[in-house]
Order: C-alpha cells, then structure tokens, then sequence
C-alpha cells in the first residue's frame, strides 16, 4: 500500500514467556471504579462506570523514563489493572466476558490533575489532562492463560521507597465482566483494546527525580523514573 507520509509506529506490549508481541489498538479508561478513590475525589461512589480514552501512542513501556509533561504543576499517579482484549465483540454478555481477555497488565494512568479540575469546571472533555504523550507506562502483558483472571490480589504504588496506594483489585465496583460487558455496549471491541480498570485510593502528585514502582500481585510490576 502507498501512503503519502511515513506511516506511524505500532504500539507494543511485550508479553511474558513469548517473543511476540501485543498490537495495541485503542486504549480506554473506567473512571472511579473504586469506592475509597471515588470519596477522595469528593464523587458519588453510586454511579455506573463511564469511559474516556488515551491515545495509542501513550504506552510507555516499563523501565523507560516518563517525561513530566508541559503545561501542568500538577501530574498524578493512578495505579491500575490493565486488561488486554484478544477477542472482539459487541453486546458481549457478562457470562462470556474473559472468553474474551489475552491478558492483564498493570499500569499508571498518568493525569495532569490541574488541567483535569479546570475542564470539569468548564464543562469540557478531560482529553487534555489525561492524552497526552507517555501518560499509561505498562508493564508487560501476562496471558491469561497462563495466570487465569484474578480477581482480588494486592495493587500498589511507591514513590522513592514510600507506598503511596495500596488497594485489591477486590475492592473494583466494576469487575473485569462487567466492565467488558459495560463497555462493548457502547463500542465494538476489537483484539489490541486495552482497559485501564480504575484506581484506588491515595493518588497524589509526581516530581521530576521520582522513582516510581508498582505492581499488582501474580500480574506484573512496573519500575520508572520521572524525568
């Protein structure tokens, strides 16, 4: 095929135990799907789950560096499962969700809360404090069929040494089926989506210098510095 400019580089996830890699195709996000973040935030921990997205090319793989972005003073960390579709599919029944899951990672969404709080008060899209480059470091992808779909297990982040969130994945309003079953409502899923599933309580700001790690326990663990 002859495209009229370079075409852009495909967004990869390794995959523990294999030398293939994951395609991503889209990247969504479940907001507040945790009761203690939700209070922290100062929202209704009552409401059903909705959705914003992250560009593709805003994976950062493990252990590389994440730049501190331009135009905020005020870069938050997210500590969340990751779940990797690798069969598509619209209307899918909650029964038949992780037929439907390759795989789990965890990951940071990272969320320039400034510009966040500023479009809420504006009544805009959350696009600018959420999308933007590098902002979900992963880690490598875990198949499902290698580890099955946990459903409870510790999430945490540490800043330099020090916990920050510490969570279970047990403590979602939103389980993995019924996310996957919330969303394909509204979009057909395709092999490639990733879903960030939410995050607990104790988010807080970066600096440039962090040491930031993570992980989720029998998933994976994520190591990087802010620069």
């Amino acid at each position: 095929m002859n495209y009229v400019i370079p075409t852009p580089q495909q967004a990869v996830l390794t995959v523990d135990g294999s030398d293939g890699l994951y395609p991503v195709r889209r990247i969504y996000c479940v907001g507040r799907n945790y009761a203690e973040h939700i209070r922290e935030m100062g929202n209704d921990e009552r409401d059903p789950p909705f959705f914003f997205q992250k560009p593709t090319d805003a994976v950062l793989p493990n252990g590389e560096n994440f730049p501190y972005p331009p135009l905020s003073s005020d870069v938050h960390h997210e500590i969340e499962l990751i779940v990797a579709i690798g069969k598509g599919g619209k209307d899918i029944e909650k029964a038949d969700a992780l037929d439907h899951v390759f795989g789990y990672a965890v990951g940071v969404d990272m969320t320039r809360r400034d510009l966040q709080a500023q479009a809420k008060e504006m009544r805009r899209p959350w696009e600018y404090g959420k999308a933007f480059d590098k902002s979900a470091p992963c880690s490598s992808l875990k198949a499902a069929s290698d580890i099955g779909h946990p459903g409870e297990g510790r999430i945490w982040l540490e800043i330099n040494g020090e916990t920050k969130q510490d969570g279970d994945l047990a403590q979602q309003i939103w389980n993995v089926q019924e996310t996957i079953w919330h969303l394909s409502k509204s979009v057909e899923l395709a092999p490639g989506d990733l879903i960030m599933t939410g995050t607990p309580s104790g988010v807080g700001p970066i600096s440039r210098g962090d040491h930031i790690t993570g992980g989720a326990d029998g998933i994976g663990e994520l190591d990087f510095k802010v620069v």
